[in-house]
Protein backbone atom coordinates (compact mmCIF):
# COMPACT_ATOMS: atom_id res chain seq x y z
CA UNK A 1 0.00 0.00 0.00
CA UNK A 2 1.20 3.04 -1.20
CA UNK A 3 1.01 6.36 1.20
CA UNK A 4 -1.12 7.85 -1.63
CA UNK A 5 -3.64 5.10 -1.34
CA UNK A 6 -4.50 5.61 2.10
CA UNK A 7 -4.43 9.01 2.09
CA UNK A 8 -6.98 8.65 -0.63
CA UNK A 9 -9.32 6.85 1.71
CA UNK A 10 -8.80 9.12 4.69
CA UNK A 11 -9.46 12.19 2.64
CA UNK A 12 -12.85 10.72 1.13
CA UNK A 13 -13.91 10.44 4.99
CA UNK A 14 -12.30 13.96 5.65
CA UNK A 15 -14.49 15.31 2.57
CA UNK A 16 -17.23 13.71 3.98
CA UNK A 17 -20.04 16.95 5.23
CA UNK A 18 -22.95 15.09 4.69
CA UNK A 19 -24.29 15.80 8.88
CA UNK A 20 -23.23 17.71 11.86
CA UNK A 21 -19.81 16.58 12.96
CA UNK A 22 -18.47 15.15 9.93
CA UNK A 23 -14.85 15.94 8.75
CA UNK A 24 -13.22 19.15 7.77
CA UNK A 25 -9.84 17.82 7.23
CA UNK A 26 -8.87 19.56 10.29
CA UNK A 27 -5.57 18.00 12.17
CA UNK A 28 -5.32 14.96 14.29
CA UNK A 29 -9.26 15.10 12.96
CA UNK A 30 -9.75 11.14 12.15
CA UNK A 31 -9.20 8.94 15.58
CA UNK A 32 -8.90 5.07 14.58
CA UNK A 33 -10.16 2.63 16.71
CA UNK A 34 -8.66 -0.89 14.85
CA UNK A 35 -11.14 -4.20 15.71
CA UNK A 36 -10.10 -7.50 15.69
CA UNK A 37 -6.86 -6.96 13.47
CA UNK A 38 -6.28 -10.54 12.24
CA UNK A 39 -4.62 -9.17 8.47
CA UNK A 40 -1.54 -7.58 8.21
CA UNK A 41 -3.30 -4.85 6.62
CA UNK A 42 -4.94 -3.57 9.51
CA UNK A 43 -1.08 -2.86 10.48
CA UNK A 44 -0.24 -1.29 6.80
CA UNK A 45 -2.84 1.51 7.81
CA UNK A 46 -0.34 2.72 9.99
CA UNK A 47 2.79 2.47 7.84
CA UNK A 48 2.71 6.60 7.76
CA UNK A 49 1.85 9.10 10.10
CA UNK A 50 -1.12 11.36 8.50
CA UNK A 51 -1.74 15.36 9.49
CA UNK A 52 -5.46 14.41 9.70
CA UNK A 53 -4.95 11.34 12.02
CA UNK A 54 -4.56 10.93 15.74
CA UNK A 55 -1.93 9.10 16.70
CA UNK A 56 -3.98 7.68 19.54
CA UNK A 57 -5.24 4.44 18.34
CA UNK A 58 -7.75 2.58 20.33
CA UNK A 59 -7.60 -1.58 19.14
CA UNK A 60 -10.07 -3.87 20.71
CA UNK A 61 -9.57 -7.66 20.31
CA UNK A 62 -10.04 -10.68 21.69
CA UNK A 63 -6.41 -12.01 22.98
CA UNK A 64 -4.36 -14.08 21.10
CA UNK A 65 -1.39 -14.24 18.58
CA UNK A 66 -3.37 -12.13 15.71
CA UNK A 67 -3.40 -8.74 18.04
CA UNK A 68 -0.09 -9.45 19.39
CA UNK A 69 1.46 -9.84 15.66
CA UNK A 70 -0.89 -6.78 14.54
CA UNK A 71 1.07 -4.88 17.45
CA UNK A 72 4.60 -6.13 16.46
CA UNK A 73 4.05 -4.82 13.41
CA UNK A 74 2.94 -1.31 14.27
CA UNK A 75 6.17 -1.61 16.88
CA UNK A 76 8.60 -2.23 13.83
CA UNK A 77 7.15 1.14 11.89
CA UNK A 78 7.39 2.91 14.74
CA UNK A 79 11.17 1.93 15.41
CA UNK A 80 12.07 1.94 11.66
CA UNK A 81 15.41 4.16 10.85
CA UNK A 82 13.97 6.21 8.41
CA UNK A 83 10.54 8.23 8.57
CA UNK A 84 9.58 6.29 12.19
CA UNK A 85 6.00 6.63 12.80
CA UNK A 86 4.82 7.95 16.28
CA UNK A 87 1.67 5.68 16.55
CA UNK A 88 0.60 5.06 20.22
CA UNK A 89 -2.03 2.21 20.74
CA UNK A 90 -4.46 1.98 23.44
CA UNK A 91 -5.16 -1.84 23.63
CA UNK A 92 -8.26 -3.85 24.70
CA UNK A 93 -7.99 -7.30 24.87
CA UNK A 94 -11.27 -9.38 25.89
CA UNK A 95 -14.24 -12.01 24.59
CA UNK A 96 -16.19 -8.62 24.18
CA UNK A 97 -14.16 -6.33 22.12
CA UNK A 98 -16.81 -5.44 19.69
CA UNK A 99 -19.17 -4.21 22.27
CA UNK A 100 -16.66 -2.84 24.43
CA UNK A 101 -15.36 -0.94 20.98
CA UNK A 102 -18.97 0.19 20.54
CA UNK A 103 -19.61 1.39 24.54
CA UNK A 104 -16.37 3.60 24.75
CA UNK A 105 -16.51 4.53 21.26
CA UNK A 106 -13.06 6.09 21.18
CA UNK A 107 -12.98 6.92 18.01
CA UNK A 108 -14.97 7.68 14.60
CA UNK A 109 -13.46 5.54 12.33
CA UNK A 110 -13.50 1.55 12.59
CA UNK A 111 -10.90 -0.13 11.04
CA UNK A 112 -11.90 -3.54 9.72
CA UNK A 113 -9.01 -6.04 8.13
CA UNK A 114 -9.05 -10.12 9.37
CA UNK A 115 -11.43 -12.68 9.82
CA UNK A 116 -13.83 -12.38 6.66
CA UNK A 117 -16.58 -14.61 7.85
CA UNK A 118 -17.51 -12.34 10.12
CA UNK A 119 -16.67 -8.62 8.38
CA UNK A 120 -20.04 -7.70 7.70
CA UNK A 121 -21.58 -7.96 11.29
CA UNK A 122 -18.66 -5.42 12.23
CA UNK A 123 -19.68 -3.21 9.41
CA UNK A 124 -23.29 -2.85 10.35
CA UNK A 125 -22.35 -2.63 14.21
CA UNK A 126 -20.09 0.45 13.64
CA UNK A 127 -22.65 1.96 11.08
CA UNK A 128 -25.18 1.53 12.99
CA UNK A 129 -23.29 3.10 15.85
CA UNK A 130 -22.48 5.87 13.84
CA UNK A 131 -18.63 5.38 12.73
CA UNK A 132 -17.21 5.36 9.47
CA UNK A 133 -15.46 2.47 8.00
CA UNK A 134 -12.40 1.40 6.38
CA UNK A 135 -12.50 -2.29 5.40
CA UNK A 136 -10.07 -4.26 3.66
CA UNK A 137 -11.92 -6.95 1.16
CA UNK A 138 -13.78 -8.56 0.89
CA UNK A 139 -16.43 -7.18 3.10
CA UNK A 140 -18.52 -10.36 2.38
CA UNK A 141 -17.31 -13.71 0.91
CA UNK A 142 -21.06 -15.39 1.34
CA UNK A 143 -23.74 -14.76 -1.71
CA UNK A 144 -26.71 -15.04 1.44
CA UNK A 145 -24.50 -11.68 3.00
CA UNK A 146 -24.93 -9.96 -0.66
CA UNK A 147 -28.48 -7.88 0.63
CA UNK A 148 -27.00 -7.32 3.88
CA UNK A 149 -24.01 -5.81 2.13
CA UNK A 150 -26.41 -3.39 -0.02
CA UNK A 151 -28.53 -2.47 2.77
CA UNK A 152 -25.62 -1.24 5.09
CA UNK A 153 -24.23 0.75 2.19
CA UNK A 154 -27.58 2.20 1.70
CA UNK A 155 -27.89 3.35 5.32
CA UNK A 156 -24.09 4.43 5.48
CA UNK A 157 -25.18 7.25 2.47
CA UNK A 158 -28.00 7.76 4.46
CA UNK A 159 -26.55 9.11 7.65
CA UNK A 160 -23.79 10.32 6.05
CA UNK A 161 -21.11 7.81 6.95
CA UNK A 162 -18.50 6.47 4.31
CA UNK A 163 -17.37 2.62 4.18
CA UNK A 164 -14.31 2.59 1.96
CA UNK A 165 -11.94 -0.13 0.89
CA UNK A 166 -8.40 0.74 2.66
CA UNK A 167 -6.59 -1.07 -0.59
CA UNK A 168 -7.77 1.33 -3.23
CA UNK A 169 -5.62 -0.12 -6.23
CA UNK A 170 -6.95 2.92 -8.14
CA UNK A 171 -4.35 4.60 -6.77
CA UNK A 172 -1.71 2.72 -8.45
CA UNK A 173 0.14 5.13 -10.45
CA UNK A 174 0.64 2.29 -13.31
CA UNK A 175 -3.15 1.47 -13.19
CA UNK A 176 -3.83 5.18 -13.17
CA UNK A 177 -1.38 6.19 -16.22
CA UNK A 178 -2.62 3.03 -18.45
CA UNK A 179 -6.51 4.37 -17.93
CA UNK A 180 -5.33 8.03 -18.71
CA UNK A 181 -3.26 6.87 -21.84
CA UNK A 182 -6.52 4.72 -22.92
CA UNK A 183 -8.39 7.93 -23.28
CA UNK A 184 -5.83 9.23 -25.88
CA UNK A 185 -7.19 8.18 -29.37
CA UNK A 186 -3.94 8.94 -31.65
CA UNK A 187 -2.00 7.07 -29.56
CA UNK A 188 -4.31 3.76 -27.84
CA UNK A 189 -7.03 3.92 -30.59
CA UNK A 190 -10.71 2.55 -29.13
CA UNK A 191 -10.66 -0.15 -27.15
CA UNK A 192 -11.28 -3.66 -28.36
CA UNK A 193 -14.54 -4.98 -26.98
CA UNK A 194 -12.84 -8.59 -27.52
CA UNK A 195 -14.34 -11.86 -27.05
CA UNK A 196 -14.71 -14.45 -24.38
CA UNK A 197 -11.24 -15.98 -25.84
CA UNK A 198 -9.54 -12.94 -26.48
CA UNK A 199 -11.23 -10.44 -23.89
CA UNK A 200 -10.42 -6.11 -24.24
CA UNK A 201 -8.77 -5.83 -21.14
CA UNK A 202 -6.92 -9.01 -18.52
CA UNK A 203 -5.84 -8.79 -15.29
CA UNK A 204 -3.86 -11.33 -13.29
CA UNK A 205 -3.03 -11.52 -10.24
CA UNK A 206 -0.01 -13.65 -8.14
CA UNK A 207 0.36 -13.68 -4.91
CA UNK A 208 2.05 -16.38 -2.49
CA UNK A 209 1.28 -16.97 1.13
CA UNK A 210 4.59 -16.98 2.37
CA UNK A 211 6.47 -13.76 2.14
CA UNK A 212 8.35 -10.73 3.71
CA UNK A 213 6.15 -7.55 5.04
CA UNK A 214 7.77 -4.34 6.59
CA UNK A 215 11.29 -6.67 7.08
CA UNK A 216 9.98 -9.63 8.95
CA UNK A 217 8.29 -12.96 7.58
CA UNK A 218 4.23 -12.80 7.27
CA UNK A 219 3.05 -14.94 9.75
CA UNK A 220 -0.45 -16.13 8.93
CA UNK A 221 -3.41 -17.00 11.09
CA UNK A 222 -4.66 -21.02 10.13
CA UNK A 223 -8.45 -19.82 9.41
CA UNK A 224 -6.85 -18.09 6.55
CA UNK A 225 -6.52 -20.93 4.98
CA UNK A 226 -10.60 -21.86 5.59
CA UNK A 227 -12.73 -21.19 2.77
CA UNK A 228 -16.02 -20.18 5.53
CA UNK A 229 -13.25 -17.35 6.77
CA UNK A 230 -11.47 -16.64 4.51
CA UNK A 231 -13.28 -17.12 1.00
CA UNK A 232 -12.10 -17.94 -2.52
CA UNK A 233 -9.85 -15.80 -4.24
CA UNK A 234 -12.87 -14.72 -6.59
CA UNK A 235 -14.73 -13.18 -3.82
CA UNK A 236 -11.01 -11.42 -2.44
CA UNK A 237 -8.64 -10.00 -4.70
CA UNK A 238 -10.79 -10.00 -7.83
CA UNK A 239 -12.81 -7.18 -6.03
CA UNK A 240 -9.54 -5.11 -6.75
CA UNK A 241 -9.28 -6.40 -10.55
CA UNK A 242 -12.77 -6.10 -10.79
CA UNK A 243 -12.78 -2.62 -9.86
CA UNK A 244 -10.25 -1.53 -12.09
CA UNK A 245 -11.45 -3.05 -15.16
CA UNK A 246 -15.19 -0.69 -14.73
CA UNK A 247 -13.31 2.37 -13.45
CA UNK A 248 -10.62 1.96 -16.28
CA UNK A 249 -13.43 0.92 -19.23
CA UNK A 250 -16.22 3.20 -17.53
CA UNK A 251 -14.39 6.28 -16.17
CA UNK A 252 -16.72 8.46 -14.25
CA UNK A 253 -19.98 6.25 -14.93
CA UNK A 254 -21.39 3.75 -12.66
CA UNK A 255 -22.26 0.27 -13.35
CA UNK A 256 -25.38 -0.75 -12.16
CA UNK A 257 -25.95 -4.35 -12.00
CA UNK A 258 -29.78 -3.83 -11.45
CA UNK A 259 -30.11 -2.01 -14.77
CA UNK A 260 -30.60 -4.54 -18.02
CA UNK A 261 -28.04 -2.48 -19.78
CA UNK A 262 -25.80 -2.36 -17.64
CA UNK A 263 -26.54 -6.21 -16.59
CA UNK A 264 -22.90 -8.31 -15.64
CA UNK A 265 -22.57 -11.68 -17.46
CA UNK A 266 -19.93 -14.16 -16.22
CA UNK A 267 -19.68 -16.18 -19.23
CA UNK A 268 -16.76 -18.85 -17.90
CA UNK A 269 -15.23 -19.62 -14.45
CA UNK A 270 -13.21 -21.87 -13.11
CA UNK A 271 -11.31 -22.58 -9.39
CA UNK A 272 -8.37 -24.65 -8.31
CA UNK A 273 -6.31 -25.68 -5.28
CA UNK A 274 -3.21 -24.81 -4.00
CA UNK A 275 -1.72 -27.90 -2.14
CA UNK A 276 0.33 -27.72 1.17
CA UNK A 277 2.23 -29.96 2.76
CA UNK A 278 2.81 -29.74 6.90
CA UNK A 279 6.13 -28.47 6.90
CA UNK A 280 5.03 -25.67 4.73
CA UNK A 281 1.78 -24.99 6.91
CA UNK A 282 4.20 -24.93 9.73
CA UNK A 283 6.64 -22.57 8.10
CA UNK A 284 3.36 -20.17 7.33
CA UNK A 285 1.45 -20.10 10.56
CA UNK A 286 3.65 -21.54 13.25
CA UNK A 287 1.24 -23.89 13.71
CA UNK A 288 2.77 -27.69 14.09
CA UNK A 289 -0.80 -29.40 13.40
CA UNK A 290 -3.74 -28.43 11.18
CA UNK A 291 -6.56 -26.81 13.48
CA UNK A 292 -9.82 -29.34 13.12
CA UNK A 293 -11.89 -27.00 10.81
CA UNK A 294 -9.19 -27.80 8.16
CA UNK A 295 -9.53 -31.50 8.21
CA UNK A 296 -12.18 -31.52 5.48
CA UNK A 297 -9.70 -30.11 3.46
CA UNK A 298 -6.97 -32.40 3.86
CA UNK A 299 -5.79 -35.58 1.75
CA UNK A 300 -3.51 -37.81 3.71
CA UNK A 301 -1.46 -34.79 4.93
CA UNK A 302 -1.76 -32.80 2.03
CA UNK A 303 -4.02 -29.37 2.92
CA UNK A 304 -5.79 -28.26 -0.51
CA UNK A 305 -6.60 -24.15 -0.59
CA UNK A 306 -9.31 -23.02 -2.63
CA UNK A 307 -7.16 -20.01 -2.76
CA UNK A 308 -7.23 -19.66 -7.38
CA UNK A 309 -9.65 -18.39 -9.49
CA UNK A 310 -10.40 -17.09 -12.76
CA UNK A 311 -13.21 -15.78 -14.80
CA UNK A 312 -14.57 -13.93 -18.05
CA UNK A 313 -17.27 -11.61 -17.75
CA UNK A 314 -19.25 -9.15 -19.80
CA UNK A 315 -20.99 -5.69 -19.57
CA UNK A 316 -21.90 -3.31 -21.98
CA UNK A 317 -20.08 -5.68 -25.01
CA UNK A 318 -16.81 -5.34 -23.71
CA UNK A 319 -15.16 -8.62 -22.40
CA UNK A 320 -12.65 -8.69 -19.66
CA UNK A 321 -10.79 -11.43 -17.73
CA UNK A 322 -9.85 -11.85 -14.28
CA UNK A 323 -7.20 -14.26 -12.50
CA UNK A 324 -5.90 -14.69 -9.24
CA UNK A 325 -2.91 -17.54 -8.20
CA UNK A 326 -1.69 -18.49 -5.17
CA UNK A 327 1.67 -19.86 -4.44
CA UNK A 328 3.35 -21.19 -1.51
CA UNK A 329 5.90 -18.52 -1.85
CA UNK A 330 8.02 -16.31 -4.89
CA UNK A 331 11.69 -17.72 -4.01
CA UNK A 332 13.01 -14.46 -6.76
CA UNK A 333 10.43 -11.77 -5.47
CA UNK A 334 6.69 -10.75 -3.97
CA UNK A 335 3.61 -10.75 -5.60
CA UNK A 336 3.27 -10.04 -9.44
CA UNK A 337 0.67 -8.41 -11.58
CA UNK A 338 -0.06 -8.60 -15.00
CA UNK A 339 -2.53 -6.56 -17.06
CA UNK A 340 -3.35 -5.22 -20.18
CA UNK A 341 -5.93 -3.21 -22.44
CA UNK A 342 -5.85 -4.14 -26.24
CA UNK A 343 -6.72 -0.97 -28.15
CA UNK A 344 -6.97 -0.50 -32.06
CA UNK A 345 -3.77 1.39 -32.38
CA UNK A 346 -1.60 -0.05 -29.51
CA UNK A 347 -1.92 -1.97 -25.82
CA UNK A 348 -1.34 -0.90 -22.85
CA UNK A 349 0.29 -3.62 -20.91
CA UNK A 350 1.55 -3.11 -16.85
CA UNK A 351 4.33 -6.28 -15.71
CA UNK A 352 5.72 -6.89 -12.93
CA UNK A 353 7.55 -10.07 -12.94
CA UNK A 354 11.79 -10.90 -12.50
CA UNK A 355 12.39 -8.61 -15.82
CA UNK A 356 11.25 -5.58 -13.55
CA UNK A 357 12.63 -6.34 -10.55
CA UNK A 358 9.13 -7.57 -9.34
CA UNK A 359 8.15 -3.66 -9.53
CA UNK A 360 4.81 -2.46 -11.38
CA UNK A 361 6.22 -1.18 -15.08
CA UNK A 362 3.97 0.37 -17.79
CA UNK A 363 4.50 -0.76 -21.45
CA UNK A 364 3.09 0.75 -24.38
CA UNK A 365 3.12 -1.58 -27.42
CA UNK A 366 2.08 -0.25 -30.71
CA UNK A 367 0.29 -2.60 -33.29
CA UNK A 368 2.27 -2.68 -36.66
CA UNK A 369 5.07 -0.52 -37.82
CA UNK A 370 4.59 3.06 -36.68
CA UNK A 371 7.38 5.05 -37.72
CA UNK A 372 5.62 8.61 -36.14
CA UNK A 373 4.78 6.37 -32.84
CA UNK A 374 7.17 7.36 -30.42
CA UNK A 375 6.41 11.35 -31.23
CA UNK A 376 3.23 10.71 -30.78
CA UNK A 377 3.88 8.88 -27.44
CA UNK A 378 6.23 11.66 -26.39
CA UNK A 379 3.21 14.15 -26.99
CA UNK A 380 0.78 12.06 -25.26
CA UNK A 381 3.04 12.33 -21.88
CA UNK A 382 3.40 15.79 -22.10
CA UNK A 383 -0.06 16.32 -22.22
CA UNK A 384 -0.77 14.62 -18.92
CA UNK A 385 -0.13 17.72 -17.24
CA UNK A 386 -1.39 16.14 -14.08
CA UNK A 387 1.46 13.67 -14.05
CA UNK A 388 5.19 15.56 -14.36
CA UNK A 389 8.23 13.79 -15.78
CA UNK A 390 6.93 11.36 -17.50
CA UNK A 391 9.50 9.33 -20.59
CA UNK A 392 9.38 6.39 -22.39
CA UNK A 393 12.07 4.55 -23.66
CA UNK A 394 12.38 1.43 -26.28
CA UNK A 395 12.93 -2.36 -25.33
CA UNK A 396 11.92 -4.99 -25.28
CA UNK A 397 7.81 -4.54 -24.94
CA UNK A 398 7.50 -1.89 -27.06
CA UNK A 399 8.03 1.64 -24.97
CA UNK A 400 8.19 1.63 -21.07
CA UNK A 401 6.95 4.33 -19.34
CA UNK A 402 9.38 6.15 -17.03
Amino acid sequence: MTRFCLMAALLTLAACAAEPGAFSGAESEVRIMTLAPGHFHAGLVHKYDYTQVDAVVHVYAPDGPEVEAHLALVERFNSRVEEPTQWRLEVYRGPDYLERMLQDKPGNVGVVAGNNGRKIDYIQAMVGAGIHVLADKPMIIHPDRFTDLTTVLDEADARGLVVADIMTERHAITSVLQKELSRIPELFGELEPGSPEDPAITKESVHFFYKTVAGAPLVRPPWFFDVTQQGEAIADVSTHLVDLILWQVFPGEGIDYRDEADRVEVLEAEAWNTEFSPEQFERVTGLEEYPDYLRPYLADSILGVAANGAFTFGVRGVHGRVSVRWGYTNPGGGDTHFSRMRGTRADLVVRQDSAQGFRATLYVEPHGDRPEFAETLSAALEGLADYEGLTARPGEYGYEIL
